[in-house]
């Protein structure tokens, strides 16, 4: 629990992450490297992970948490929700709850799972902990979406792609 509806969760600021120092010290001293955060109302529904916005790969749809004044509107986020539209994916924002997650992780259909955001761009989850139980996600190794979008963002960064999106603004 990260944060609270009607607080300012939605809102990058040190106060939003001073109360999430001590479980993340806590979570990489048994060593994980982010804490997967639940909404703070009924504790079951996934909303980020460390200070970015998450991703999972169901099957054939992308799914990330919706935007409700918990979670960072983040420009990654929707950078990747732009491009999975793009490229003709089923990309969904909707709630989704730690046991989906635990039950994709078990049955297969989880096949990917990623954070997304400015210093990181993607960051692949191959492994998550829930309730003392560590569940992999698919193979625990970087995914095949997770590879496209990371180089798709940073190649129209950096230059080396197109942008279709406008996204770039040359200075000078």
């Amino acid at each position: 629990m990260r944060a609270v509806r009607g607080g300012v969760g939605q809102a990058k600021t040190s106060g939003n992450y001073g109360a999430t120092l001590y479980i993340s010290r806590e979570a990489s001293q048994k060593g994980y490297t982010q804490v997967l955060w639940l909404d703070a109302i009924e504790r079951k529904y996934v909303e980020e992970v460390g200070t970015s916005n998450i991703f999972f790969l169901i099957n054939d749809e992308l799914v990330t948490p919706p935007l409700g004044g918990t979670i960072l509107p983040g420009v990654t986020r929707d950078s990747v929700l732009q491009l999975a539209s793009y490229w003709g994916m089923n990309a969904v924002e909707r709630p989704i709850s730690i046991a989906e997650v635990v039950e994709g992780s078990r049955s297969g259909s989880l096949k990917e799972m990623f954070a997304s955001g400015t210093a990181a761009v993607i960051s692949p989850v191959g492994l998550i902990c829930y309730k003392g139980e560590d569940f992999q996600v698919a193979d625990g190794q970087t995914g095949e979406l997770s590879k496209k979008l990371y180089d798709e963002i940073t190649g129209i960064q950096y230059g080396r792609r197109d942008d279709p999106f406008g996204w770039r603004l040359r200075i000078a």
